[in-house]
Protein backbone atom coordinates (compact mmCIF):
# COMPACT_ATOMS: atom_id res chain seq x y z
CA UNK A 1 0.00 0.00 0.00
CA UNK A 2 2.01 3.12 -1.28
CA UNK A 3 -0.45 5.32 0.10
CA UNK A 4 -2.70 6.12 2.62
CA UNK A 5 -5.57 6.43 1.01
CA UNK A 6 -5.28 2.93 -0.28
CA UNK A 7 -4.02 1.51 2.72
CA UNK A 8 -7.36 3.11 4.63
CA UNK A 9 -9.52 2.15 1.89
CA UNK A 10 -8.76 -1.39 1.99
CA UNK A 11 -9.04 -1.44 5.88
CA UNK A 12 -12.88 -0.56 5.36
CA UNK A 13 -12.78 -2.37 2.60
CA UNK A 14 -11.92 -5.97 3.57
CA UNK A 15 -14.06 -6.03 7.10
CA UNK A 16 -16.96 -4.81 4.75
CA UNK A 17 -19.43 -7.28 3.45
CA UNK A 18 -22.74 -9.04 3.02
CA UNK A 19 -23.94 -12.15 4.99
CA UNK A 20 -22.70 -14.96 3.73
CA UNK A 21 -19.28 -13.72 2.52
CA UNK A 22 -16.32 -14.70 4.26
CA UNK A 23 -13.38 -11.93 4.79
CA UNK A 24 -10.37 -12.10 3.18
CA UNK A 25 -8.26 -12.04 6.23
CA UNK A 26 -5.25 -12.75 3.98
CA UNK A 27 -5.53 -9.62 2.59
CA UNK A 28 -5.58 -8.17 6.19
CA UNK A 29 -3.11 -9.79 7.00
CA UNK A 30 -0.80 -8.15 4.18
CA UNK A 31 -1.79 -4.52 5.40
CA UNK A 32 -0.51 -4.45 9.30
CA UNK A 33 2.67 -5.55 10.32
CA UNK A 34 2.73 -8.86 12.49
CA UNK A 35 2.93 -7.30 15.49
CA UNK A 36 -0.37 -5.44 15.21
CA UNK A 37 -2.65 -4.88 17.67
CA UNK A 38 -6.72 -4.07 17.45
CA UNK A 39 -7.52 -2.69 20.60
CA UNK A 40 -11.48 -1.15 21.17
CA UNK A 41 -12.32 1.09 24.28
CA UNK A 42 -15.84 1.75 25.80
CA UNK A 43 -18.73 2.28 27.79
CA UNK A 44 -20.56 -1.04 29.46
CA UNK A 45 -24.17 -0.54 29.92
CA UNK A 46 -23.72 -0.90 33.83
CA UNK A 47 -21.42 3.14 33.23
CA UNK A 48 -17.80 1.11 33.33
CA UNK A 49 -15.28 2.09 31.05
CA UNK A 50 -13.58 -1.15 28.95
CA UNK A 51 -10.74 -1.96 27.03
CA UNK A 52 -9.63 -4.64 24.78
CA UNK A 53 -6.91 -5.66 23.01
CA UNK A 54 -6.40 -7.78 20.42
CA UNK A 55 -3.73 -9.75 18.10
CA UNK A 56 -5.49 -9.96 14.53
CA UNK A 57 -5.47 -13.84 15.03
CA UNK A 58 -7.79 -13.01 18.37
CA UNK A 59 -9.89 -9.92 16.31
CA UNK A 60 -10.49 -12.89 13.33
CA UNK A 61 -11.94 -15.32 16.06
CA UNK A 62 -14.08 -12.70 17.71
CA UNK A 63 -15.82 -11.10 15.14
CA UNK A 64 -15.41 -12.72 11.93
CA UNK A 65 -18.01 -15.26 12.61
CA UNK A 66 -20.31 -12.46 13.36
CA UNK A 67 -19.04 -10.19 10.04
CA UNK A 68 -19.83 -13.36 8.12
CA UNK A 69 -23.40 -14.13 9.50
CA UNK A 70 -24.86 -10.57 9.89
CA UNK A 71 -23.22 -8.37 7.05
CA UNK A 72 -20.84 -5.28 8.33
CA UNK A 73 -20.77 -2.41 6.08
CA UNK A 74 -17.99 0.04 7.80
CA UNK A 75 -17.56 3.44 5.81
CA UNK A 76 -15.51 6.18 6.38
CA UNK A 77 -17.42 9.61 6.98
CA UNK A 78 -14.06 11.83 7.28
CA UNK A 79 -10.58 11.84 7.83
CA UNK A 80 -7.92 13.38 9.67
CA UNK A 81 -4.08 12.72 9.55
CA UNK A 82 -1.00 13.74 10.86
CA UNK A 83 2.34 12.78 9.70
CA UNK A 84 5.90 13.32 10.63
CA UNK A 85 9.23 11.57 8.79
CA UNK A 86 8.07 7.77 8.56
CA UNK A 87 4.69 7.24 11.14
CA UNK A 88 1.09 8.30 10.34
CA UNK A 89 -1.64 8.58 12.45
CA UNK A 90 -5.00 8.91 11.05
CA UNK A 91 -7.89 9.53 12.92
CA UNK A 92 -11.01 8.27 10.69
CA UNK A 93 -14.52 8.75 11.98
CA UNK A 94 -16.55 5.46 10.71
CA UNK A 95 -20.16 4.68 10.28
CA UNK A 96 -21.69 0.95 10.74
CA UNK A 97 -24.44 -0.56 9.05
CA UNK A 98 -25.45 -4.27 8.65
CA UNK A 99 -26.57 -3.57 5.35
CA UNK A 100 -25.26 -0.67 2.80
CA UNK A 101 -28.58 0.68 2.58
CA UNK A 102 -29.48 0.19 5.72
CA UNK A 103 -29.77 2.39 8.91
CA UNK A 104 -26.33 3.28 10.60
CA UNK A 105 -26.07 1.16 14.05
CA UNK A 106 -22.69 2.62 15.72
CA UNK A 107 -20.46 5.67 14.51
CA UNK A 108 -17.23 6.30 16.15
CA UNK A 109 -13.45 7.17 15.37
CA UNK A 110 -11.07 5.30 14.18
CA UNK A 111 -7.33 5.61 15.72
CA UNK A 112 -4.64 4.13 12.89
CA UNK A 113 -1.13 4.30 13.43
CA UNK A 114 0.90 3.70 10.47
CA UNK A 115 4.54 3.13 9.63
CA UNK A 116 6.04 3.99 6.20
CA UNK A 117 8.92 1.07 5.16
CA UNK A 118 9.97 -0.69 2.89
CA UNK A 119 8.35 1.96 0.27
CA UNK A 120 5.16 1.32 1.77
CA UNK A 121 2.38 1.87 4.40
CA UNK A 122 1.64 -0.54 7.70
CA UNK A 123 -0.89 -0.67 10.32
CA UNK A 124 -0.11 -1.03 13.33
CA UNK A 125 -2.12 -0.28 15.99
CA UNK A 126 -5.74 0.73 15.30
CA UNK A 127 -7.97 1.93 18.63
CA UNK A 128 -11.48 2.62 18.50
CA UNK A 129 -14.48 4.06 20.25
CA UNK A 130 -17.72 3.89 19.15
CA UNK A 131 -20.31 7.45 19.68
CA UNK A 132 -22.54 7.52 22.71
CA UNK A 133 -25.28 9.57 24.10
CA UNK A 134 -22.32 10.95 26.77
CA UNK A 135 -19.86 11.34 23.74
CA UNK A 136 -21.38 12.49 20.76
CA UNK A 137 -18.82 13.19 17.68
CA UNK A 138 -17.47 16.34 17.50
CA UNK A 139 -18.39 18.52 14.39
CA UNK A 140 -14.81 18.69 13.67
CA UNK A 141 -14.60 15.36 12.87
CA UNK A 142 -17.76 15.07 10.70
CA UNK A 143 -16.40 17.53 8.23
CA UNK A 144 -13.89 16.50 5.36
CA UNK A 145 -10.43 15.99 6.98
Amino acid sequence: MKTLDGIIAALYDVISGPAGEKRNWNRMRALCKPELRLNAVGQSKDGSIHYVSMTLDEYISRNGPFFEQNGFYERELSRQTDQFGYISHVFTTYEIKFKPEGDVIMRGINSVQLIYEQGRYWIINVLWNAETPQHPLPERYLGEG
